[in-house]
């Protein structure tokens, strides 16, 4: 095993890797023998997972509902403090530059402490800061950018977060469709934030919707604290999990912790994978993210944010400016895809694990088959919103679009898992950290672009171009076998 000195020659710091394993197949056979109950092993087993998972999608539906209100609320803020596009461009920005910090500490983070409680500390400090947001606004321009840039902080541990948890919770055999849970509850508070943003602005003022997502996000927490742990085995004492189901995840090929214990002697801890028990080796922060596979998720995120921080960000605006709808109408049309992207990405989950599990499709042509979707499918259908100027036709341009996105919930998401399980909450975080740095210019640059043309089509090609450029470097670089770990 290399030293810790020769990690800090390679550069950055030194995480610990087991070694390789030649091929993934082997331990996809084992996972498929779980999901059926060969041996014995899952029968009768609790679901406790399915909980955990179930409130780690909640908790990303409150997480997008609370980006997204803004889109509806900030066009009232802007008319009513005389606001132009530039300057709500710049609203809607600040929270990237928050969100830019995070994710790499709070993936770190997870991978050592457990995504358990650095999801808490988010979903606390992004819950209070939108409760705070009308209060913000109405002191002055600054007090709202740093008040949005809070949230931003807090939200930016809980795409990592997820990732961790459910690399610790589910079995090989059920991840695709699990993340895609997780990430439809993500999905679906946009819908929710849509829908329900408009309405609470009629009844409750421009205060109302903030208000009611904040203190949602601090009931979530409450239940989380009481109903979480880090690693499923720390559930089997309180009766959560049983015996069968911690064999089933762990032997499904899950991140674990072990703990050998000795009689009459103290505990000693470490956390591995089910499929090594092999002295480990070490891996520098250097190594680590220059990695091909890893870069080619670092980007699969950049792209990915570019396009999904414009349309969440711009949509309503689209609809109000180019079809003249007004804004209650524009959060509906709005709604529907990211409506459709919830659904989509559901369908995504499962047909990647059946791909996988019952069709012996390779991990690898997997996950390049649904990322292509992702990123090929939205170029063209914002490529063809340029052509359209019917209602109709660009609500389908953008409901295709927006659907094919989902794709990439089973694609590079769930591709963290595959090439480093151990480190990641740290893979994520580090490719996080891109796509809020992508946000951040394609949601300012978009109103910058707006304010001095007044047209959308250099927005939505350059979008479709960077879409297209994301589906080649993952075609070329990507794999599903496992890198590190």
């Amino acid at each position: 095993a290399a030293s810790a000195a020769d990690a800090a020659a390679d550069g950055g710091d030194a995480f610990d890797e087991e070694p390789t394993p030649e091929r993934v197949t082997p331990e996809l056979e084992r996972s498929r023998d779980v999901a059926s109950g060969a041996n014995g092993v899952g029968l009768g087993a609790s679901s406790y997972r399915f909980a955990v998972v179930s409130l780690v999608a909640l908790a990303l539906l409150l997480c997008n509902a609370d980006r997204v209100i803004m889109s509806v609320a900030g066009v009232p803020l802007a008319a009513a403090h005389g606001w132009g596009a530039e300057t709500l461009g710049l609203v809607q920005s600040s929270f990237l530059w928050g969100y830019t910090l995070t994710p790499l500490l709070g993936g770190v983070l997870a991978d050592k402490i457990g995504g358990k409680n650095v999801l808490l500390a988010g979903i606390a400090t992004w819950s209070v800061a939108t409760a705070l947001t009308p209060f913000a606004a109405a002191a002055s321009l600054p007090a709202l950018l740093l008040c949005r840039a809070v949230m931003g902080l807090g939200e930016g541990v809980a795409l990592p977060c997820m990732n961790n948890i459910t690399a610790r919770w589910v079995p090989k055999h059920e991840r695709s469709r699990a993340v895609a849970a997780c990430m439809t509850g993500f999905q679906s508070g946009s819908v929710v934030g849509l829908l329900a943003a408009p309405a609470m602005l009629v009844a409750g003022g421009v205060s109302a919707p903030f208000l009611v997502f904040g203190v949602a996000g601090l009931v979530w927490a409450v239940v989380w604290f009481a109903a979480a742990t880090a690693y499923p085995r720390e559930a089997l004492s309180e009766r959560r999990v049983n015996a069968q189901e911690l064999a089933l995840i762990e032997e499904g090929g899950a991140v674990v912790k072990v703990k050998a214990v000795e009689a009459q002697s103290s505990e000693e801890s470490s956390e591995t994978t089910t499929d090594s028990s092999a002295q480990k080796k070490k891996v520098s922060a250097a190594r680590l993210f220059s990695a091909p596979p890893v870069l080619a998720c670092v980007f699969a995120n950049f792209v990915n944010n570019w396009g999904y921080f414009i349309l969440l960000a711009w949509m309503p605006s689209y609809f109000k400016q180019v079809l003249g709808l007004d804004l209650a109408q524009s959060a509906r049309f709005s709604a529907l895809p990211w409506f459709a992207m919830a659904v989509c990405g559901a369908f995504a989950g499962a047909f990647a694990d059946w791909l996988i599990n019952y069709k012996n499709v390779s991990v690898t042509a997997t996950r390049k088959i649904t990322q292509g979707v992702g990123f090929v499918g939205p170029a063209l259908g914002l490529l063809l919103l340029t052509k359209t100027t019917s209602t109709g036709g660009a609500l389908f341009a953008l409901t295709f679009a927006v659907g094919c996105t989902a794709f990439t919930q089973a694609g590079f998401l769930v591709n963290f898992q595959e090439i480093g399980p151990r480190y990641v909450g740290a893979m994520h975080g580090m490719a996080n950290t891109a796509g809020s740095i992508a946000g951040i210019v394609s949601t300012y640059g978009a109103g910058v672009v707006l304010e001095a043309t007044g047209s959308w089509n250099a927005v939505l090609r350059v979008t479709a171009f960077v879409y297209l450029a994301g589906a080649a470097v993952w075609l070329a670089f990507s794999t599903g076998e496992r890198v590190f770990d």
